[in-house]
């Protein structure tokens, strides 16, 4: 990987966005690679929970590499916004949780990768933003959709005909990020995080997961059956057995995620 950094501490795998000189800077080749590393990470049952940051401290994506899109076609255009789609759509489909660890600069199609997470740590430096309007183009990796869903249509409406940047409390009081930390605590307070939630039951966490991202495009009588469902699935596993048994025995459970 030339773009990316990927290591796996224990059953916690960490993604570095690693292009500090361009800000971490979203090409075609870190999508590829970004896809790659997901492709693995989806089928990899020991790793429990993803990490993404950016490398440096001055951004975690700062946007898409202007560099390379300016002198893009129309095709070539439409091409690169459908390959920045499918492999955030990967990452928010992703079976294990991700959870986007944010300093600095998440713009752009920094601020649509984070959007793609599962939970967003932001420190108390970190500035956010969809400028796209500002280069005479739309957001073209499902900005305009997560973020309507995110903050509601009138607030993204309002961040998307602007294009202005906001800092980490307004991100929090909009619902963007889930909690704001000192910048140099950030990486911490995510692995705290991560290592909780690998001590969880493995497989519950992830329909947990998957409930709420299916459950978002039905309807609320489809959505509460789908729960039903998955809430019945959890029957057949050892983990339901044992978290029951630890319950009742008042010890702690050990989950095989089986």
């Amino acid at each position: 990987m030339d773009n990316l950094l990927y290591e796996k501490i224990d059953e916690i795998g960490i993604i570095t966005m690693n292009r500090p000189k361009s800000l971490n800077a979203l090409n075609a080749a870190t999508l590829q690679e970004l896809d790659t590393i997901l492709s693995d990470i989806a089928t990899d049952f020991s790793t429990k929970v993803v990490i993404i940051r950016g490398g440096g401290d001055k951004a975690f994506v700062a946007g898409a590499d202007i560099t390379e899109m300016q002198t893009l076609t129309a095709l070539e255009a439409r091409s690169f916004g459908k390959l920045g789609q499918k492999v955030f759509n990967k990452l928010e489909n992703l079976p294990q949780p991700v959870i986007a660890a944010i300093q600095g600069f998440a713009l752009g199609g920094g601020c649509e990768l984070a959007m793609a997470c599962d939970i967003r740590i932001a420190s108390d430096k970190a500035k956010f933003g969809q400028p796209e309007v500002i280069l005479g183009v739309t957001p073209g990796f499902a900005g305009t959709q997560r973020l309507s869903r995110l903050v509601g249509k009138g607030i993204a409406k309002e961040l998307l005909f602007v294009g202005d940047q906001i800092d980490a409390i307004e991100a929090y009081r909009l619902g963007l990020v889930n909690r704001i930390v000192p910048a140099e605590s950030l990486i911490d307070t995510a692995m705290a995080m991560a290592k909780k939630i690998v001590s969880r039951a493995p497989v519950a966490v992830q329909l947990c997961k998957a409930a709420v991202n299916e459950g978002m495009d039905m309807d609320l009588d489809s959505a509460t059956a789908y729960e039903a469902e998955i809430f019945g699935l959890c029957f057949a596993t050892e983990d339901q057995k044992e978290g029951m048994a630890a319950f009742v025995e008042k010890r702690k459970a050990n989950f095989v995620g089986k």
